[in-house]
């Protein structure tokens, strides 16, 4: 499941901060000229600037506060217009499905500080993805489904699309496309302000989940969620470009399959205003095109394809900072960078804007993780790779054209986990670094020298680090299938290799996790209440293939059509050589996960029920043929054509096996992972008269979060099973 919140080590910090982290895009505000960047501290905005170290208030208190009011707005998020004259402040902002995105817009004009709320004939929070105009004179957001476009000087609000509906979404995405490309806001302005090109989602044909609710009223209710299953059509789409003139769209006659339908994940203006480009996916997902669409004629022509036997991933899925769109044009548009993984490892080309001249420009048997930026004027590309070691990150440098080798621009003795937020001009950066004995480091660095800014923070840190204290060992293992994977284990404290340990697996095992990762608080058990190590615990994850470690594409898409196989054996058998281990307790073997750790945890408990004696599984996918189209058949395949493997890799179809003991948890509120997955299970559980336990959380969601008390149940409901089935300490 792409669920990655749910799966990383900090999940419990994710789910208390999560509005910290929510959309409309976070991260830094940076200037425009790259030389500093804004931040908000007690309800006001202060510029930065990174050449002088200095630090100035530039929006007050004052300036905030609506006339007639006695405080300020609460800022959500913030955005300048082009020229700089006036602020666009997003507040009171309400989650849908999984982030904050819609709210109140107030725009302050910074010439005369006039404050005036947008849209104030909309709903109170209904506001969506506004954004100025590129000549800064008028706004456009979302609103219940519809497309609305605000002059700043007239107040005069026009509607550019009429009819939306949970049926007929314009500017927005349905349930499938938000969770799993990532897509949200769905339009864009036109670089002349004449013209906004969306998305429409017509979810007509697609059936919708029932959730109850049985806590909030005294009748229960149902909650709809248009959720296309395995098998099930995905909504079809439109792409129109409607101008403001008129407020007459103009649709693109982008090609259909109007049996199977296809996907449209990507689409911006073309570095004009004449025409847009579009990446196209089949349904099964390994073809993709990419489209030129000329906005006043509807007229497409393809102008790059690629074919992978497995699956073809969208840019969003490996660089989130591509979920909001961009599209990465260098030589003024003549040419544009494509990510590919043609030639076996996820490279960045140049693609000429007819197509005809393709160029790799990253060389070399390694992954791109990230592109941080382009230097066009210096002719280079930054970004983040890991070539030695997969379990780490840094940053690298290499020439726009193609020619010579990538550089290291992370320092050589900062080994462990970096990552960087690039001023606009590359400049400047924001670093953040970690391994896992050195606490999280946040400093700013002048590119490309790499030379801090404020006091060298993590050169001092990497200098006092002990790593003598930390009892977590990365190791490999190697299976009797001659896979090698990366993992890590935190010892017990007073570990003596002549008594015998129980041992904990945290497991994920899909395409969305990677649980090694050489940075601060790996190994920390977030559900467990205590210390596991002082408890006398092994605590062990290991990555699997399949995972989405920078090992290359054919480590990535060996689990092509058998999820639930593949990166289940290699768990299970990377899981019988450590308990050759002299001290491990092959009695006392316990495994858990969230999500598709969750599925993991159940096949691994009835797939190899001599390994494992204790599983906990919370919100897990038990029939594949239960979740969304979109990642099910991405990874497996459409079932109407090899229903055979979803089969295979379901749970749901081993529960007869069952030996140990079992922890299942769920919310019934979950809109991604459905509960009925728990009920199917519990039903076969039921049938071949296996005992095991579990917990519902009544109309909680998929990070089962919501309630007072909730997290502290739960908590203490896993570390007592775990205590009482798997008992810890060294015998």
């Amino acid at each position: 499941m792409r669920i990655r919140k749910f799966i990383t080590l900090f999940f419990l910090f994710f789910v208390q901060f999560n509005l910290l982290q929510a959309q409309p895009p976070s991260g830094i505000h940076w200037s425009k000229n790259g030389g500093g960047y804004y931040t908000i501290a007690n309800g006001e905005i202060s510029y930065n600037d990174l050449s002088a170290s200095t630090k100035l208030v530039v929006i007050t208190k004052k300036q905030l506060t609506p006339t007639d009011a006695e405080k300020p707005l609460s800022i959500r998020n913030f955005f300048f217009s082009n020229d700089e004259s006036k602020l666009l402040i997003y507040t009171n902002s309400k989650k849908v499905w999984r982030y904050d995105t819609r709210g109140d817009y107030w725009v302050l004009n910074l010439n005369d500080n006039s404050l005036k709320q947008l849209g104030k004939d909309k709903p109170v929070s209904s506001l969506m993805f506004a954004k100025f105009s590129p000549d800064d004179k008028k706004v456009a957001y979302v609103s219940e489904y519809n497309i609305y476009v605000e002059d700043l000087a007239t107040n005069k609000i026009q509607a550019l699309t009429v009819g939306g509906s949970r049926k007929k979404i314009n500017g927005t995405f349905d349930w499938a496309y938000e969770e799993e490309f990532f897509c949200r806001d769905g339009f864009r302005w036109s670089p002349d302000s004449k013209q906004i090109a969306y998305w429409q989602m017509d979810a007509k044909i697609t059936r919708e989940h029932l959730m109850i609710n049985n806590t909030d009223s005294i009748y229960p209710f149902a909650v709809p969620v248009e959720y296309p299953v395995a098998g099930q059509k995905p909504s079809p789409f439109k792409i129109g470009v409607v101008a403001l003139s008129n407020a007459k769209t103009k649709w693109m006659n982008i090609p259909n399959d109007t049996v199977l339908e296809t996907y449209l994940p990507r689409m911006e203006w073309a570095a004009n205003s004449e025409e847009l480009i579009v990446q196209h996916l089949n349904r099964r997902q390994n073809q993709t095109a990419i489209l030129l669409c000329e906005a006043n004629t509807g007229k497409v022509a393809s102008i790059y394809h690629e074919e992978d036997s497995a699956w073809v991933d969208i840019q969003a899925l490996w660089d989130e900072k591509y979920s909001y769109g961009g599209w990465d044009w260098i030589e003024n548009g003549n040419e544009f960078l494509w990510s590919t993984e043609k030639d076996g490892w996820r490279h960045i080309y140049r693609i000429s804007r007819d197509g005809k001249k393709v160029k790799c420009i990253t060389n070399g048997k390694y992954d791109v993780m990230r592109i941080s930026a382009i230097d066009e004027k210096n002719g280079f590309l930054y970004f983040e790779a890991s070539p030695e070691n997969a379990t780490q990150k840094y940053l690298y440098q290499t020439k726009l054209d193609g020619t010579g080798s990538a550089l290291r621009v992370t320092p050589n003795n900062q080994n462990g986990t970096n990552d960087y937020e690039l001023s606009p001009k590359a400049s400047f950066a924001q670093h953040k670094f970690s391994n896992y004995y050195t606490p999280n480091v946040t400093e700013w660095v002048k590119l490309p020298s790499h030379t801090s800014t404020d006091g060298d923070k993590v050169n001092k840190a990497v200098q006092t680090a002990d790593r003598t204290k930390s009892n977590i060992e990365f190791f490999t293992v190697t299976t009797s299938e001659n896979v090698t994977m990366d993992a890590w284990m935190v010892k017990p404290n007073n570990f003596d290799p002549n008594k015998k340990y129980p041992v904990v697996f945290y497991v994920y095992t899909e395409p969305w996790g990677q649980n090694v990762k050489d940075e601060y608080g790996v190994g920390y058990n977030f559900l467990y209440r205590g210390d596991m190590s002082a408890d006398g615990y092994f605590y062990i994850s290991i990555d699997n293939r399949g995972t989405p470690v920078p090992k290359g594409r054919d480590w990535r898409k060996a689990v092509h059509k058998k999820i639930g196989q593949v990166n289940i054996r290699d768990q299970a058998l990377a899981a019988k050589e450590i308990l050759k281990w002299k001290y491990m307790d092959s009695s006392r073997v316990a495994v858990w996960g969230w999500s598709g750790g969750g599925s993991a945890t159940q096949n691994l408990m009835f797939q190899f029920p001599d390994i494992y004696q204790t599983g906990i599984a919370v919100a897990g996918v038990a029939n594949q043929l239960t979740y969304d189209n979109l990642y099910q058949e991405r990874y497996m395949g459409l079932p109407q054509e090899d229903k055979a493997g979803f089969i295979k890799g379901s749970p749901i179809t081993y529960a007869k096996n069952l030996k140990g003991n079992l922890l299942l948890i769920h919310g019934t509120g979950d809109d991604n992972v459905h509960y009925s997955n728990m009920e199917m299970l519990v039903n076969e559980l039921v049938k071949y008269g296996k005992q095991f336990q579990m917990m519902s959380y009544p109309n909680r969601t998929h990070s089962i979060s919501e309630g007072s008390g909730t997290f502290n149940h739960l908590s203490q409901l896993y570390t007592d099973y775990l205590k009482r089935n798997c008992p810890s300490g060294a015998k």
